[in-house]
Protein backbone atom coordinates (compact mmCIF):
# COMPACT_ATOMS: atom_id res chain seq x y z
CA UNK A 1 0.00 0.00 0.00
CA UNK A 2 3.56 2.53 -0.20
CA UNK A 3 1.60 3.76 -3.64
CA UNK A 4 -1.82 4.52 -1.93
CA UNK A 5 -3.27 8.26 -0.70
CA UNK A 6 -2.37 8.57 2.76
CA UNK A 7 -5.55 10.44 4.45
CA UNK A 8 -7.90 9.91 6.79
CA UNK A 9 -9.93 6.81 5.25
CA UNK A 10 -6.63 4.94 4.93
CA UNK A 11 -5.32 6.08 8.35
CA UNK A 12 -8.46 4.59 10.04
CA UNK A 13 -7.98 1.46 8.16
CA UNK A 14 -4.09 1.84 9.27
CA UNK A 15 -5.17 1.10 12.76
CA UNK A 16 -8.12 -1.20 12.36
CA UNK A 17 -5.59 -3.50 10.95
CA UNK A 18 -3.67 -4.19 14.28
CA UNK A 19 -7.20 -4.37 16.11
CA UNK A 20 -6.13 -7.76 18.80
CA UNK A 21 -2.46 -7.32 18.64
CA UNK A 22 -0.74 -8.29 21.90
CA UNK A 23 2.02 -5.98 22.88
CA UNK A 24 5.07 -7.19 20.75
CA UNK A 25 3.05 -7.13 17.83
CA UNK A 26 2.62 -3.95 18.37
CA UNK A 27 5.68 -3.01 18.50
CA UNK A 28 6.67 -4.69 15.03
CA UNK A 29 3.34 -2.83 13.80
CA UNK A 30 5.33 0.62 15.16
CA UNK A 31 8.55 -0.26 13.68
CA UNK A 32 6.70 -0.47 10.28
CA UNK A 33 5.29 2.63 10.62
CA UNK A 34 8.34 4.27 11.94
CA UNK A 35 9.12 6.16 8.69
CA UNK A 36 5.78 7.89 7.77
CA UNK A 37 4.99 8.46 11.84
CA UNK A 38 5.07 12.26 11.76
CA UNK A 39 3.63 12.61 8.68
CA UNK A 40 0.60 10.54 9.18
CA UNK A 41 0.34 12.32 12.72
CA UNK A 42 -0.64 15.11 10.74
CA UNK A 43 -3.11 13.77 8.89
CA UNK A 44 -4.70 12.40 12.18
CA UNK A 45 -4.38 15.51 13.96
CA UNK A 46 -2.41 14.24 16.30
CA UNK A 47 -2.07 16.99 18.62
CA UNK A 48 -0.94 15.09 22.01
CA UNK A 49 2.61 16.17 22.19
CA UNK A 50 1.89 20.44 21.45
CA UNK A 51 -1.10 20.00 24.14
CA UNK A 52 1.07 18.13 26.92
CA UNK A 53 4.37 20.31 26.38
CA UNK A 54 2.27 23.24 26.22
CA UNK A 55 0.54 21.87 30.09
CA UNK A 56 4.29 21.09 31.69
CA UNK A 57 5.56 24.66 30.01
CA UNK A 58 2.84 26.53 31.92
CA UNK A 59 4.12 25.00 34.98
CA UNK A 60 7.54 24.34 35.40
CA UNK A 61 9.22 27.32 36.77
CA UNK A 62 13.08 25.35 37.00
CA UNK A 63 15.84 26.59 34.32
CA UNK A 64 15.17 24.45 31.56
CA UNK A 65 19.15 24.29 30.16
CA UNK A 66 19.55 22.37 33.40
CA UNK A 67 17.02 19.76 33.81
CA UNK A 68 17.43 16.18 32.76
CA UNK A 69 14.32 15.13 30.57
CA UNK A 70 13.18 11.18 30.50
CA UNK A 71 10.46 11.26 27.75
CA UNK A 72 9.09 7.56 27.91
CA UNK A 73 7.22 6.29 24.89
CA UNK A 74 9.95 8.83 22.75
CA UNK A 75 8.51 7.73 19.72
CA UNK A 76 9.97 9.62 16.76
CA UNK A 77 10.67 12.80 18.97
CA UNK A 78 7.67 15.00 18.44
CA UNK A 79 8.07 16.17 22.27
CA UNK A 80 11.28 16.27 22.48
CA UNK A 81 11.58 18.88 19.58
CA UNK A 82 8.84 20.92 21.10
CA UNK A 83 10.50 21.06 24.26
CA UNK A 84 13.35 21.91 23.07
CA UNK A 85 11.82 25.51 21.15
CA UNK A 86 10.85 25.92 25.07
CA UNK A 87 13.99 25.81 26.47
CA UNK A 88 14.89 22.35 27.22
CA UNK A 89 18.37 20.57 26.37
CA UNK A 90 18.74 17.47 28.04
CA UNK A 91 16.67 14.36 26.98
CA UNK A 92 16.99 10.79 27.36
CA UNK A 93 14.47 8.60 25.31
CA UNK A 94 12.93 5.00 25.94
CA UNK A 95 10.56 3.67 23.65
CA UNK A 96 9.63 -0.24 22.52
CA UNK A 97 9.71 0.09 19.04
CA UNK A 98 13.51 0.06 17.79
CA UNK A 99 12.34 1.71 14.48
CA UNK A 100 11.09 4.56 16.06
CA UNK A 101 14.11 5.33 18.36
CA UNK A 102 15.84 5.14 14.65
CA UNK A 103 13.63 8.14 13.45
CA UNK A 104 14.15 9.56 17.27
CA UNK A 105 17.97 9.83 16.79
CA UNK A 106 17.51 11.72 14.02
CA UNK A 107 16.99 14.59 15.68
CA UNK A 108 20.11 14.91 17.58
CA UNK A 109 18.36 15.82 20.75
CA UNK A 110 18.84 12.48 22.93
CA UNK A 111 21.79 11.88 24.85
CA UNK A 112 20.81 8.17 25.21
CA UNK A 113 18.23 6.01 23.67
CA UNK A 114 16.53 2.95 24.96
CA UNK A 115 14.75 -0.11 23.98
CA UNK A 116 12.53 -1.06 26.38
CA UNK A 117 9.16 -3.17 26.47
CA UNK A 118 7.12 -1.07 28.97
CA UNK A 119 5.54 -3.33 31.44
CA UNK A 120 7.51 -6.01 30.48
CA UNK A 121 11.21 -4.86 30.86
CA UNK A 122 12.03 -2.49 34.26
CA UNK A 123 12.28 1.06 32.90
CA UNK A 124 15.86 1.75 32.18
CA UNK A 125 16.36 4.43 34.87
CA UNK A 126 17.83 5.09 37.99
CA UNK A 127 15.86 5.88 40.93
CA UNK A 128 15.85 9.69 41.32
CA UNK A 129 17.95 10.54 37.73
CA UNK A 130 15.22 12.75 35.96
CA UNK A 131 14.01 16.16 36.95
CA UNK A 132 11.05 15.66 34.23
CA UNK A 133 9.42 12.41 33.38
CA UNK A 134 6.92 12.44 30.49
CA UNK A 135 4.75 9.81 28.79
CA UNK A 136 2.07 10.79 26.16
CA UNK A 137 -0.19 8.61 24.42
CA UNK A 138 0.92 5.17 25.49
CA UNK A 139 -0.91 5.20 28.91
CA UNK A 140 -3.71 2.84 27.53
CA UNK A 141 -5.17 -0.66 27.60
CA UNK A 142 -3.42 -2.85 25.19
CA UNK A 143 -0.02 -0.28 25.51
CA UNK A 144 1.42 0.46 28.73
CA UNK A 145 -0.37 -1.02 31.76
CA UNK A 146 -0.82 1.03 35.03
CA UNK A 147 1.66 -0.41 36.99
CA UNK A 148 4.43 2.12 35.06
CA UNK A 149 3.42 4.54 36.46
CA UNK A 150 5.09 3.71 40.00
CA UNK A 151 8.45 3.40 37.75
CA UNK A 152 8.41 6.91 36.46
CA UNK A 153 7.59 8.20 39.75
CA UNK A 154 11.13 5.97 40.60
CA UNK A 155 13.11 7.77 37.70
CA UNK A 156 11.97 10.94 39.04
CA UNK A 157 13.88 13.80 41.29
CA UNK A 158 12.46 14.44 44.48
CA UNK A 159 10.57 17.49 43.86
CA UNK A 160 10.50 16.97 39.89
CA UNK A 161 7.51 15.94 37.76
CA UNK A 162 5.84 13.76 36.13
CA UNK A 163 3.98 14.72 33.02
CA UNK A 164 1.35 12.07 31.52
CA UNK A 165 -1.77 12.17 29.27
CA UNK A 166 -4.23 9.31 28.78
CA UNK A 167 -6.98 9.30 25.52
CA UNK A 168 -10.24 7.95 26.01
CA UNK A 169 -10.55 5.54 23.10
CA UNK A 170 -14.52 4.81 23.78
CA UNK A 171 -14.31 1.71 24.58
CA UNK A 172 -15.27 -0.82 27.89
CA UNK A 173 -11.63 -1.44 28.11
CA UNK A 174 -10.89 2.00 27.54
CA UNK A 175 -13.04 3.26 31.05
CA UNK A 176 -11.95 0.22 32.89
CA UNK A 177 -7.88 1.53 32.62
CA UNK A 178 -9.24 4.80 33.50
CA UNK A 179 -11.04 3.50 36.57
CA UNK A 180 -7.21 1.60 37.67
CA UNK A 181 -4.95 4.87 36.54
CA UNK A 182 -6.76 7.27 38.25
CA UNK A 183 -7.05 5.11 41.40
CA UNK A 184 -3.58 4.31 41.19
CA UNK A 185 -2.47 8.19 40.73
CA UNK A 186 -4.84 8.85 44.24
CA UNK A 187 -3.39 5.94 46.02
CA UNK A 188 0.14 7.28 44.98
CA UNK A 189 -0.72 10.55 46.49
CA UNK A 190 -2.07 9.02 49.70
CA UNK A 191 1.19 6.99 50.12
CA UNK A 192 2.81 10.19 49.83
CA UNK A 193 4.64 9.84 46.82
CA UNK A 194 3.53 12.97 45.08
CA UNK A 195 1.47 15.57 45.01
CA UNK A 196 -1.05 16.61 42.24
CA UNK A 197 -0.36 19.66 40.75
CA UNK A 198 -3.07 20.28 37.73
CA UNK A 199 -5.17 17.99 35.53
CA UNK A 200 -6.83 19.25 32.37
CA UNK A 201 -8.76 17.79 30.53
CA UNK A 202 -7.38 17.08 26.63
CA UNK A 203 -9.63 18.50 24.11
CA UNK A 204 -9.40 16.60 20.58
CA UNK A 205 -6.41 14.79 21.44
CA UNK A 206 -6.65 13.13 17.88
CA UNK A 207 -9.26 11.66 15.26
CA UNK A 208 -10.88 8.84 16.19
CA UNK A 209 -9.20 6.46 13.55
CA UNK A 210 -9.82 3.28 15.82
CA UNK A 211 -13.86 2.70 15.29
CA UNK A 212 -16.05 3.06 12.44
CA UNK A 213 -16.34 6.55 11.33
CA UNK A 214 -19.06 8.79 13.35
CA UNK A 215 -22.46 9.66 11.34
CA UNK A 216 -22.75 12.15 14.21
CA UNK A 217 -21.64 15.73 14.39
CA UNK A 218 -17.66 16.42 13.77
CA UNK A 219 -17.12 16.97 17.51
CA UNK A 220 -17.68 12.98 17.67
CA UNK A 221 -15.06 11.96 15.36
CA UNK A 222 -12.60 13.47 17.61
CA UNK A 223 -10.82 11.43 21.05
CA UNK A 224 -10.85 13.10 24.04
CA UNK A 225 -8.15 12.32 27.42
CA UNK A 226 -6.77 13.77 29.95
CA UNK A 227 -3.39 15.63 30.98
CA UNK A 228 -1.76 14.84 34.92
CA UNK A 229 0.97 16.63 36.34
CA UNK A 230 2.83 15.49 40.14
CA UNK A 231 5.47 16.85 41.74
CA UNK A 232 7.14 14.08 43.56
CA UNK A 233 7.17 14.24 47.49
CA UNK A 234 10.95 15.75 48.79
CA UNK A 235 10.14 13.02 51.35
CA UNK A 236 7.95 10.02 51.67
CA UNK A 237 5.64 10.32 54.22
CA UNK A 238 5.30 7.17 56.48
CA UNK A 239 1.71 6.14 57.08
Amino acid sequence: MSGSIRNVDYMRAFFQSCKGFDQQQRMDFYNSWAETYEHDSEIIRYRAPQLVVNFLNDHFCGNREEVQVLDVACGSGLAAKLMFERGFRHFVGVDGSKGMLEQAAKTSLYQDLKLALLGTDPLPAETGQFDVVMIIGALRDGFVPVSVIRELCNATKPGGYVCMSRVDPKSESGDKYKASMEQELQLMVEEGLWTLVDTKELNRYMLDVYNDKSKKEEDEEYLHGTMYLYRKSLNKIKI
